[in-house]
């Protein structure tokens, strides 16, 4: 019997965990793996540490690499670039390293070509010397270097969510100055309700990150070809370096004319990670998800969900028929030990999608009062439906790490669990951990 010819183009996360299903499961697949790249898995959430210097050295942040997929039996090409997929003949063209043009043919195509970094559109500048991204390796390596080699006094980041807020941090650890620039008017407004961004602001402040917010960028202007000020419509920014962190945008260049796609250019597929066309496959940040709190498909980029999206389209190419279950869009983040996490819908975002929600808050100590030490509060927001009283949301901070408990109200989130049931949720006690009646099952209890 001829074995299922694969061919998956790009080795991100998701494409990383499609390859790695199909390879260790279904030995009836041939898999081939284009990527445009000179490595792959690298883990963009620990490049704020590496710049910042909490961890000495980056390639700890790898944890595959084309030599162990070939070993599990993949043909892996990198530095390799398709420049075109013929769905019909399917079959896809491909430029080699070395410049040497290739027709390969495929029995069933996974798609995993990632997001791009959003530039903000009809700006100058952009070439300047010193200007510059942060999504992959080559990315934080440039920052990093640049750090050591030039005279940096000034750091400009534009964009104040996750990854801004990380670099903001990373680049002030250095001892440089740095602005942080968004045009909202707080940071991580996409993920928390002003209580909580408010003191995300507050321990920016604290440790010397100034807060340019309101601000709409102009342009990148310079000198010989060097940056030297961020301009807005508000003020000049005088700086030796600047970071764009707005967000990431699809990418979907390869094929977005010839399958369907969402609002922003993603993929649009199915719970089995299928496109319009039922022999071609994509996952992670080049596909559309869907959003359990919202009840929609949506697009959220986040590599945990890239990774469970590619275990999907593997298992379905190889003969197993699963769906996905949705997500809630869990996220986190630690900033000079301030631990912010959150899920679902914030109360704002329920507001702007016309879904009439509640919410319920409360702050309290992680344990009993008698335990003296390291004994730090906890502020939670559980956001909810009116008319069903289904958990939708949740936002929690603290200086104690307790991050874990936001998985709690995903799967709330996700089985549908009202606000009533979360009250009355079997939660242990004992103080070394936490009180007899706490914070998460409080806050559901006093809930209008």
């Amino acid at each position: 019997m001829a074995k299922t010819k694969v061919i998956v183009i790009g080795a991100n996360h998701a494409g990383t965990a499609a390859i790695n299903t199909l390879t260790s499961s279904y030995p009836d697949c041939e898999v081939t793996v284009y990527d445009r790249n000179n490595n792959i898995s690298f883990l963009g959430c620990g490049m704020a540490l590496w710049i910042g210097g909490q961890i000495s050295r980056g390639d700890g942040l790898f944890y595959n690499s084309p030599e162990k997929m070939t070993a599990n039996g993949a043909k892996v090409y990198m530095e390799a670039e398709v420049l075109h997929v013929d769905p019909k003949a399917k079959t896809v063209k491909v430029r080699l390293k070395g410049g040497k043009e290739i027709v390969d043919s495929y029995d069933k195509l996974i798609l995993a070509t990632g997001s791009l970094p959003i530039d903000p559109p009809g700006i100058e500048g952009l070439d300047l010397e010193n200007v510059q991204h942060v999504k992959i390796y080559q990315d934080a390596k440039l920052a990093i270097d640049t750090l050591a080699t030039k005279k940096i006094e000034t750091v400009a980041v534009v964009g104040a969510g996750y990854v801004g807020v990380e670099l903001a941090e990373a680049f002030r650890r250095h001892g440089k100055k740095v602005k942080l620039i968004d045009m909202a008017d707080r940071s991580l407004s996409t993920y928390y309700d002003r209580p909580f961004t408010d003191l995300m602001d507050k321990n920016l402040e604290e440790h010397g990150i100034e807060l340019c917010f309101n601000e709409k960028i102009v342009k990148f202007a310079g000198e010989n070809g060097i940056l030297t000020k961020v301009v807005t419509d508000k003020a000049e920014h005088a700086c030796d370096m600047a970071v764009l962190a707005i967000g990431f945008k699809p990418n979907t260049v390869l094929m977005r004319d010839q399958l369907e796609t969402f609002r922003n250019g993603a993929y649009i597929v199915d719970r089995h990670q299928q496109t319009s066309d039922k022999d071609i496959y994509a996952v992670g940040d080049c596909a559309t998800i869907y959003d359990n709190a919202q009840e929609a498909w949506t697009y959220i980029a986040l590599a945990t969900n890239a990774v469970r999206s590619g275990l999907v389209a593997a298992h379905n190419v190889g003969g197993t028929k699963i769906e996905s279950i949705g997500v809630q869009g869990s996220n986190g983040i630690n900033i000079y030990d301030l631990k912010m996490v959150s899920t679902g819908l914030t109360a704002e975002r329920a507001e702007k999608l016309g879904i009439e929600a509640l919410y319920t808050d409360f702050e309290d100590l992680q344990r009993p009062e008698f335990m003296e030490v390291e004994n730090q509060k906890v502020k939670i927001r559980i956001v909810y439906r009116k008319d069903n009283r289904q958990v939708i949301g949740c936002q929690m901070a603290s200086k104690y790490d307790m991050s874990m408990g936001i998985h709690l109200f995903s799967l709330a989130i996700q089985e549908k669990i009202t606000i009533d049931r979360l009250a009355l949720t079997d939660i242990f006690f004992l103080p070394h951990f936490n009180k007899p009646y706490n914070y998460i099952t409080m806050a559901a209890y006093t809930a209008k």
